[in-house]
């Protein structure tokens, strides 16, 4: 069966019905928080000297805790004589008391930040984080065909192909594409990432051994404001229960390729900070892990699969600090490979057969292709008739040796359309010298 798949405009947002997921809790006492008193000190301290912060509510917003455990820490600090009273700003009654650091308290502060640099959010204990992730888990999620429906609006997917991909994307395993190139499997990988909806917390940080782990990364986990309509203006409503060490956000994916390294799937130490930072699959929890272009990296695509493919079975994965400290973690993501090699070319029988779906992406058929091109014109406001598809076929497929349908094709010679038609200085139109010229840029000269 020939299956192809062509994006001609991308999808944004997710498409599926969103699943809520439990918001952590907000702790009300520094014990609730699950870590040190002392260390909640140092933290404070260090972000104090850090961002000049004076005002308990100040200093509350930084660490994303609440202002009843600031004061809790504020009180604690003064008995060790680290902190004092700076007065108040301004006459009002309602006017906070600011405070600073001592000359004693500065001097503690400066051997915290040479332990490790780390201040702002306070960080959750790893035995939190874990609870809260299998509360998201991308497993709690159904992708129903409606929902890859929408997710492939804007794709030209065969029926048996969509069979195919629907309970890939629900197994919650590891996924194959493989196919030649050209003609959509990273296209649908990516699409499959937008489908899932729903949010998910994740942490600023995690703390191990009083390590601390950065895990929210910006580039990677998009934070949700939910907007209310009160009929007049769109206000800001925010779960002010929930724990403020969370960010809520979509559910993540991550999108790897060639630049994949072993050593990107274990915690990386920043040695001047000394601030670890969490590998993508635990970035990618509760969403989808995307490697593109499987068996392109620089480590052997063997190796890939044996450092993945036992946390997938397990559902969970083992990190390790430089202390030589392991500790366990969830492995909830689901894991797609994008290739154009060959599978056994890949990896030996016994890692294909861990691979729970191996979907071939072929070349498409006349059919499947004639749709994408009157598809894809049409998106681009181009004209597209019979005769010049007839003309692409016979005449420019069918007298160039190597030249076999591919899925990319249509939208390459459109763009290309559009672009020759602006340096010839006319509307955008499909014309058969057009078509020449932008054939032979698919092409190179031997």
């Amino acid at each position: 069966m020939n299956q192809v798949a062509q994006l001609a405009h991308p999808i944004e947002g997710p498409v599926s019905d969103p699943v809520p997921s439990i918001a952590p809790p907000a702790p009300t006492t520094a014990s609730e928080t699950g870590l040190e008193l002392g260390f909640l000190v140092d933290l404070m301290l260090k972000t104090i000297y850090r961002t000049n912060a004076e005002r308990p509510s100040e200093i509350s917003t930084v660490m994303c805790l609440p202002v009843g455990i600031i004061s809790e820490l504020i009180e604690e600090a003064s008995s060790m004589k680290l902190m004092e009273t700076l007065g108040q700003l301004g006459a009002s009654l309602t006017a906070e008391m600011r405070y600073g650091l001592t000359g004693k308290g500065k001097s503690w502060t400066r051997e915290a930040i040479a332990q490790s640099e780390y201040f702002g959010a306070a960080p959750v204990t790893l035995n939190a984080f874990c609870e809260q992730l299998k509360r998201q888990a991308v497993k709690n999620e159904t992708l129903t065909r409606d929902v890859l429906d929408r997710a492939f609006s804007e794709l030209t997917l065969p029926e048996a192909l969509m069979e195919k991909l629907g309970p890939a994307a629900n197994c919650g395993a590891a996924v194959l594409l493989y196919g030649p190139p050209g003609n959509g499997k990273s296209t649908i990988a990516e699409a499959i990432c937008r489908a899932f909806g729903g949010h998910v917390y994740f942490p600023h940080a995690l703390v191990v051994d009083k390590q601390i782990i950065s895990v929210f990364d910006p580039t990677v986990h998009h934070p949700i404001d939910d907007e209310v309509d009160d009929g007049e203006t769109l206000v800001l409503r925010r779960e002010v229960s929930a724990d403020k060490r969370y960010v809520k956000c979509k559910r993540p994916s991550v999108i790897t390729g060639g630049e994949l390294t072993l050593d990107r799937l274990d915690l990386a130490l920043n040695t001047v900070s000394r601030i670890y930072e969490a590998p993508m699959q635990l970035k990618a929890a509760g969403g989808v892990l995307v490697i593109d272009d499987f068996g392109r990296q620089r480590q052997s695509p063997q190796e890939l699969i044996n450092r993945l493919i036992i946390p997938l079975e397990n559902g969970t994965d083992y990190l390790a600090l430089q202390t030589g400290r392991k500790f366990e973690v969830p492995f909830d993501a689901l894991v797609m490979f994008s290739t154009n090699i060959a599978p056994k070319e890949l990896v030996d029988e016994a890692a294909l057969r861990r691979l729970r779906y191996k979907i071939l992406i072929d070349r498409p058929d006349f059919e499947t292709m004639a749709t994408i091109y009157f598809r894809t014109a049409r998106n681009f406001g181009l004209e597209l008739d019979e005769d010049t598809l007839a003309f692409i076929v016979e005449e420019l497929y069918g007298k160039t040796e190597e030249a076999q349908f591919a899925g990319f094709h249509p939208r390459f010679l459109m763009d290309q359309m559009v672009s020759i038609s602006a340096f010839e200085g006319i509307s955008p139109r499909i014309r058969r010298d057009f078509l020449y010229r932008a054939w032979g840029n698919l092409f190179t000269d031997e």
